[in-house]
């Protein structure tokens, strides 16, 4: 399940293109969640463990990637740490959502993230209350962001 604390909240890592680029492991980005986020998320296909392959940039390095790909890198695979996810865009709230169908998954907003018109299941760890759509969530995180 996914646990959201809405504004400051202490030990959290707020840089995550800084700490994914001194932490990550060339073997997260080879794995196929990692390669299906990089593709729905960035829109680039992974070469290898050192290759992405961008319609924009070209062949670049996994540090290359966009912060909201990273922080989802970050969420799934680093298990020791939460990150503030405002640093991913709307589009990354469905892979949010995915890495936290298998286990718990505690992250930090600073804003409302949309997680979509669908049903899914939130802790709001500022109130401790459950919500399961769009609009139970900005009731309930409206005045946290």
């Amino acid at each position: 399940m996914l646990s959201v604390y809405f504004g400051d909240m202490s030990d959290v890592i707020y840089n995550t293109n800084i700490y994914f680029n001194n932490t990550y492991k060339d073997s997260w980005i080879t794995k196929p969640l990692a390669k299906a986020m990089i593709k729905a998320v960035d829109n680039s296909e992974v070469i290898d463990e050192k290759t992405i392959l961008s319609p924009i940039f070209g062949n670049m390095s996994p540090k290359k990637l966009s912060g909201g790909v990273k922080t989802l890198l970050l969420i799934a695979f680093d298990k020791t740490k939460i990150f503030n996810a405002s640093t991913c865009g709307d589009n990354c709230a469905e892979w949010i959502l995915k890495i936290a169908e298998n286990r718990k998954v505690e992250i930090n907003l600073r804003h409302l993230m949309d997680f979509g018109e669908g049903e899914f299941k939130i802790k709001v760890l500022n109130t401790g209350k459950i919500v399961k759509n769009m609009g139970e969530l900005v009731l309930e995180a409206g005045e946290f962001v």
